[in-house]
């Protein structure tokens, strides 16, 4: 019997054919093939923001890159060194990335490098070593930004804003000169060592380099009362001396005094601006009498404030009267003034007052220099000093315990010469103070 073959299963179809096993391993290698490319792409289009591994990297792989160098060519090695210390001291990612790049690029010619060592090539070596040096530097700004020294900064941004107004002046290592040319102002030079001194310009700095021994005595600033014990020998005294004058009055002892018998009379004065104060000369006639000596008048001036205190309240100005005896001793009436009715001996001297300074007055009116004292003549009584340079010890004060009215406007015209000419109050030190019942 005779078997009767039928088509579909003498030969496979179409279909079967065309899915062979081969077909379809090939048909899968180009899906994949599509799939990478694919997602390669969108990889590379998609925004990619800073990796900070990749950074890291990058550093690593500079060094290691200035490392190899090194061993092939010294000039290529130091193109690769300072790329990679600047990569590794940038703070910023993308200034760190950026240095990356370039000495990675720079790298690159390593192998070359190596190679070209090895046969001994010595101007192949420097080509490729100059190569790799343009091409660092090529990088970026920011890796300047992150590798500028501070003090090339401070003079960049200086430049930046004084403009034509002034010049930064490029100078030693640590050392930075700003010129100035506004207002007219001398060039200022500081010389960066540890504890330096501007050097200043001849004109501002001649009060500070003129010897202190040099100048005049004043009521402040640098030859104020501190000082004045310093600017000459004879001023010693200001000094180091135990009985100074002004005190503050307390705790006197209260005794049966012996008044002060005054003599003054009536003459001819004259005014002088001496710089310091108001002085009244007058002529000869008056004295005064205590404890038995005689002491004659030789001039009057005056303060602002007063530079007497009683139990610590200070008056408005003060009068000094000062004597001499024939033996040279020296006594002072002191006198407080405080605001209210108007002096008339005041008013006589201040319409004598001088136009120039040292240059005496000669008044044509009389003057009676009684007329500054107080109706109540009790007194206090210590010894003191000079309150004006030399300062000199053995003074007998007498301060009269009843100040005399002076008013606003002649307290005025006293302030606008002298604001301020009175030495502060010196220490009592223990010294007997007596004041009359």
């Amino acid at each position: 019997m005779t078997a009767e073959i039928t088509p579909s299963a003498a030969a496979p179809s179409a279909a079967s054919r065309r899915f062979t096993p081969k077909l379809m391993i090939v048909a899968g290698a180009a899906a994949a093939v599509l799939l990478a490319g694919v997602g390669g792409a969108a990889v590379w289009l998609w925004p990619k923001a800073p990796d900070v591994s990749e950074a890291k990297a990058a550093r690593a792989a500079a060094r290691r890159a200035a490392a190899a160098a090194s061993a092939a060519s010294a000039p290529a090695s130091a193109a690769l060194a300072q790329a990679a210390a600047s990569a590794a001291s940038a703070v910023e990612t993308t200034a760190a990335v950026a240095v990356a790049q370039a000495s990675a690029a720079s790298a690159a010619s390593a192998p070359t490098l190596a190679t070209l060592a090895d046969v001994g090539d010595a101007a192949a070596i420097q080509a490729t070593a100059a190569s790799a040096a343009v091409e660092v530097a090529a990088a970026p700004a920011t890796m300047q930004a992150a590798a500028e020294a501070p003090l090339d900064r401070l003079q960049r941004r200086l430049g930046e804003v004084l403009g034509p107004k002034g010049a930064i002046e490029a100078g030693r290592a640590g050392e930075l000169r700003v010129l100035t040319r506004s207002h007219g102002v001398s060039p200022v030079k500081h010389d960066g060592k540890a504890g330096g001194a501007p050097a200043v310009a001849e004109g501002q700095a001649a009060a500070l380099r003129e010897p202190l021994q040099a100048r005049p005595w004043s009521y402040t600033g640098l030859s104020g009362p501190q000082a004045w014990g310093k600017l000459k020998p004879e001023f010693r005294q200001c000094a180091v001396g135990q009985r100074q004058s002004p005190i503050d009055i307390r705790e006197g002892i209260a005794l049966d005094l012996e008044p002060v018998k005054f003599d003054y009379q009536p003459g001819s004065f004259s005014v002088i601006d001496t710089g310091y104060t108001v002085q009244v000369d007058v002529a000869a006639g008056n004295s005064i009498e205590v404890n038995g000596r005689r002491y004659a008048l030789q001039q009057f001036h005056f303060h602002r404030p007063s530079e007497e205190r009683i139990d610590g309240r200070q008056f408005e100005m003060d009068v000094h009267l000062v004597h001499r005896d024939a033996e040279g001793r020296m006594a002072v009436v002191a006198v407080l003034l405080e605001r209210g009715a108007a002096q008339p001996l005041l008013q006589t001297v201040w319409n004598n007052l001088p136009l120039e300074k040292n240059e005496p007055f000669a008044a044509r009116a009389q003057l009676d220099p009684s007329q500054l004292l107080p109706a109540d003549r009790r007194y206090y009584t210590y010894m003191g000093s000079l309150t004006t340079p030399p300062c000199t010890e053995g003074v007998l004060w007498l301060v009269m315990q009843q100040p005399v009215t002076v008013s606003a406007q002649q307290i005025d015209i006293f302030s606008r010469l002298y604001p301020m000419n009175a030495r502060p109050i010196q220490r009592a030190a223990g010294r007997m103070i007596k004041q009359s019942n």
